[in-house]
């Protein structure tokens, strides 16, 4: 871009020297006047693998690569737009000035902008993959509130207040998806708001906000029956012979997780040098849950062990180095429907209920105590288990049967 009295560009590039063990590099702007060249970090990073150097842009057509490379739009049409400002205003332009300007430097105070890159960069590397796409989620919610809430690009955290959130809730509650995915549900919609209290507490806590714009404002889950396969099912799920190869493998990665606990990452990532020899003297399974970062020691049940010696020698587990040949979480769900239908299981089965089937059929109902199963599953709080965890029935019952059974040999004895 040129004018009369300066040159101007902007590019997008990977600064490859501040690359992660995990192959990801910061994105970075790179802002040019009059020859002279500035950086402005764009707060995203992006495997090195997957990025375009001649576009500028992310490979590939994922959905959080495409919702990558429109933030990118978004962040090169503000440096524009704040160049074409100055240049209105006749103010002095340089790279250090235009980049103050995109970043909120010299305002009245931090902005919503401001604290979601701030968060994204102090959390990347403290939350779990999921996690952070989670936030990205929401963050892009907030970004379009605003396009058409407010038609702005950013608000000042000072303007935050309890309309605000409760017009972001109505608008997340109206939000009609323009591709295939499903309108959100109230649940759905309390994560959003959870995860901008969670991003809002961080301002507080900064001293960027005065007061909490949350004070008078209550989140309202709904409840949820938590699905998991009852004693039955899983047996027939077990005992199902199938002439498919890759439903065999699914089948026996369901159950693994039936008899650990283990969410579907923390498979995917399990290695044999997570299985040792515990305090018992027997095999245990240790790891770290991705999600949380939380400690996870769980003895082996015979079950466990004998679908970890099945597959020790299978080359596509050999070949990436983890117990199980692994396939991605969609395509796992994708089988578990048709493994449901020859088991003639009508509950929709998804791998994430083998964790709620740890936790109730295999150990509470079993009379294993909820603190060791929390301890298990990888809880940072009982009561997160209590939740994930019901009772069942047949528990109940057995419970019941023999109290009445003491009641009747107090009785006789007296």
């Amino acid at each position: 871009m040129k004018t009369k009295n300066s040159t101007f560009g902007v590019l997008f590039y990977l600064k490859k020297q501040k690359a992660t063990v995990k192959g990801t590099a910061p994105i970075c702007a790179r802002v040019t006047v009059n020859g002279k060249r500035t950086e402005i970090s764009a707060k995203r990073s992006v495997l090195v693998s997957q990025w375009d150097a001649k576009k500028g842009l992310a490979k590939g057509s994922r959905k959080e690569t495409v919702e990558l490379n429109m933030f990118l739009g978004q962040f090169k049409a503000k440096i524009i737009g704040t160049y074409q400002q100055m240049l209105l205003t006749d103010a002095a332009i340089d790279g250090v000035a235009i980049r103050d300007k995109v970043l909120g430097a010299g305002q009245s105070g931090p902005t919503l902008l401001s604290l979601m890159e701030y968060h994204n960069q102090e959390q990347t590397i403290k939350l779990a993959h999921g996690t952070m796409k989670n936030y990205y989620t929401t963050q892009s919610y907030l970004r379009r509130f605003l396009h058409e809430r407010y038609r702005r690009t950013d608000i000042p955290l000072s303007d935050l207040n309890y309309k605000f959130l409760a017009d972001f809730e109505n608008y997340l509650l109206n939000y009609t998806p323009t591709d295939h995915q499903k309108p959100l549900n109230n649940n759905g919609i309390m994560k959003h708001i959870e995860r901008l209290r969670k991003m809002v507490n961080m301002a507080i806590v900064l001293d960027w906000l005065p007061k909490d714009p949350f004070a008078s404002f209550k989140k309202h889950f709904d409840k949820v029956e938590r699905q998991c396969l009852n004693r039955t099912e899983m047996e027939n799920i077990a005992k199902k012979e199938f002439k498919i190869e890759r439903l065999q493998h699914v089948r026996d990665m369901f159950l693994f997780s039936c008899y650990t606990g283990l969410a579907y990452i923390d498979l995917a990532e399990l290695t044999p040098d997570n299985i040792i020899i515990g305090i018992d003297g027997g095999l245990w399974l240790a790891t770290n849950r991705a999600k949380t970062d939380t400690s996870v020691r769980v003895p082996l049940l015979p079950q466990a062990k004998h679908l970890i010696e099945k597959y020790r020698k299978d080359p596509r587990a050999q070949n990436i180095g983890t117990v199980f040949p692994v396939i991605s979480n969609q395509r796992m769900n994708g089988y578990l429907k048709e493994i449901a239908d020859i088991c003639g299981i009508t509950k929709t089965l998804t791998f994430h209920i083998a964790r709620h089937t740890f936790a109730t059929t295999v150990t509470l109902s079993n009379g294993v105590p909820i603190e060791s199963v929390s301890k298990m599953l990888g809880h940072t709080s009982i009561r997160t288990t209590q939740i994930y965890a019901k009772v069942m029935e047949h528990k109940l019952s057995e419970d019941m049967r023999n109290l009445e059974q003491r009641i009747s040999a107090t009785v006789q004895r007296h």
